[in-house]
């Protein structure tokens, strides 16, 4: 009886210690893991902040398009059928006209 008591602990043992490397291992890939996802997470944070510089400076541009020079047409390429004019009754979105061809 004292015989198969031992090793069963010797079994247990073995298995304690299995345990144990696979406990520090998982640690080891927990400690990795967590470094990458701050680093992902840094990348994130930058991408968005130059998303939204880039949206800033979309709007200041279309801005910039839409209260230019008031004489002067905004043209679409030379496929389209249509073209923008600027109204001269103060309002500041350009008015879609539709041109003939000839």
């Amino acid at each position: 009886k004292n015989l198969k008591l031992e090793e069963k602990i010797t079994m247990l043992q073995q298995q304690n210690e299995e345990l144990r490397a696979r406990i520090e291992q998982n640690t080891v890939i927990t400690r990795q893991l967590s470094e990458e996802n701050a680093n992902l997470q840094e990348h994130v944070e930058k991408e968005v902040e130059e998303k939204k510089k880039l949206s800033r400076t979309n709007e200041e541009l279309l801005w910039k398009l839409q209260e230019g020079d008031a004489v002067s047409p905004v043209k679409l390429p030379p496929t389209s059928s249509t073209s923008f004019y600027r109204c001269e009754s103060g309002n500041s979105s350009p008015a879609k006209v539709r041109t003939l061809r000839r």
